[in-house]
């Protein structure tokens, strides 16, 4: 009886490193680089792209070890009759807007504001901006 509790106790030790191994990487977290506040482009390249990809698709790096998929930020004037949703954007970036998903995004108006009080309306301004430039129909 007594090897058989430890066949079982082994079984599930190893069930469970297998199912450990198999789990989605776990998304490393960094302070943020303080790029300028002018340029949507590098912001966007800098800060979004790692999750939502180069073009703006949702398939950046780390979007496999998410819990929910990045949208594609290409589409939203097409989810929204052809007219882009500045407003909701902007919220979503700062994280006015409520919630998003999950709270796997960061709320970038807070992390703006450890990079300078005086340009956080100007780094989500820019940034909103360009994701309305790549915007597909």
């Amino acid at each position: 009886m007594h090897g058989r509790n430890w066949l079982v106790s082994a079984l599930i030790l190893g069930a469970g490193i297998l199912i450990q191994a198999q789990q989605a990487p776990k998304i490393k977290y960094v302070a943020p680089e303080n790029v300028s506040a002018a340029d949507g482009p590098l912001m966007f390249q800098t800060y979004c792209s790692p999750c939502h990809g180069t073009e703006g698709m949702g398939n950046g790096p780390a979007a496999a070890a998410l819990r929910k998929q990045p949208p594609d930020l290409t589409q939203l004037s097409r989810q929204n009759q052809g007219k882009f949703p500045r407003f909701r954007v902007s919220n979503v970036i700062s994280g006015a807007g409520g919630a998003h998903g999950s709270r796997e995004m960061p709320m970038w108006g807070s992390v703006f504001h450890s990079l300078g009080n005086a340009t956080v309306k100007l780094r989500i301004d820019n940034l909103t901006k360009y994701i309305e430039t790549i915007q597909r129909q």
